[in-house]
C-alpha cells in the first residue's frame, strides 16, 4: 500500500499503470486505486476528474513509453531493419505491459488529448519508418493501418494464449515481418 501523503496526478497514473499490468485495464477503478493508497475514493478526485480522465492519462503514459521504446529501436535504421526493430519494440512493450498496452487501444476523442503530442509522435514514428519504403500519402495511412492491425491482432492473440501450436511464436512473428516487408517493398506494384 502506498502512503497517503504525497499523492499526485503522476503518482496516481503510475499506480494505475501498475494495476493495469497486474490485473488488467478493466480492474483500474478509482476505488481500486483508493485502496492502494489507503484513502477514500473521494480524495482522489482532487487529482483526476473521473475514471475516464484517469484512463486517458494512462493511455498517454503508455503511449509515451511505447514511443520512446520504438524511437530508440528504429534510430539509424531503415527498410527491413527499421520495420523489424519497430515491430519488435512494439510487441515487447505490449507483452511486458499488457494493461498499459490495452490502455493505448481504447478510443480517445481528439478533444481529450488536444494539449499533447503523444499520439502525433506515434504517427510520426510510423510514417518515418514507412517513408524508408518510399511511401507517400495515401499509402502511408493505408500501410500504417495494415501494420497496426497486424501487430495488434498478433499481440492480442498471443496475450490471450491463442497460439497453441508447437511452432515457436517468435518464429511465426519473424515470418510475419518478412511478409510485411515484402508487401511494403512492393506496395506500389500490385500484381
Amino acid at each position: 500500500m502506498v502512503r497517503r501523503a504525497g499523492i499526485t496526478p503522476d503518482l496516481l497514473v503510475q499506480a494505475a499503470a501498475e494495476l493495469a499490468d497486474e490485473d488488467g485495464l478493466d480492474k483500474v477503478t478509482v476505488s481500486a486505486l483508493a485502496r492502494r493508497f489507503g484513502v477514500k475514493d473521494a480524495s482522489l478526485y482532487s487529482h483526476i476528474r473521473n475514471l475516464r480522465d484517469l484512463r486517458v492519462r494512462l493511455a498517454l503514459l503508455a503511449s509515451s513509453e511505447m514511443n520512446d521504446a520504438i524511437g530508440a529501436a528504429v534510430a539509424g535504421r531503415s527498410g527491413k531493419d527499421a520495420l523489424v526493430a519497430f515491430a519488435d519494440a512494439y510487441r515487447a512493450y505490449a507483452l511486458a505491459h499488457p494493461g498499459r498496452y490495452a490502455a493505448t487501444q481504447q478510443r480517445i476523442e481528439p478533444a481529450e488529448v488536444a494539449d499533447t503530442a503523444v499520439f502525433l509522435r506515434a504517427v510520426e514514428l510510423t510514417y518515418g519508418m514507412l517513408r524508408g519504403y518510399g511511401l507517400t500519402e495515401p499509402d502511408l495511412t493505408d500501410a500504417g493501418r495494415l501494420l497496426r492491425a497486424t501487430f495488434h491482432g498478433y499481440i492480442h492473440i498471443e496475450l490471450s494464449g491463442g497460439f497453441q501450436h508447437t511452432r515457436p511464436v517468435a518464429e511465426s512473428w519473424a515470418r510475419s515481418l518478412d511478409a510485411l516487408h515484402t508487401t511494403l517493398e512492393n506496395w506500389g506494384n500490385p500484381s
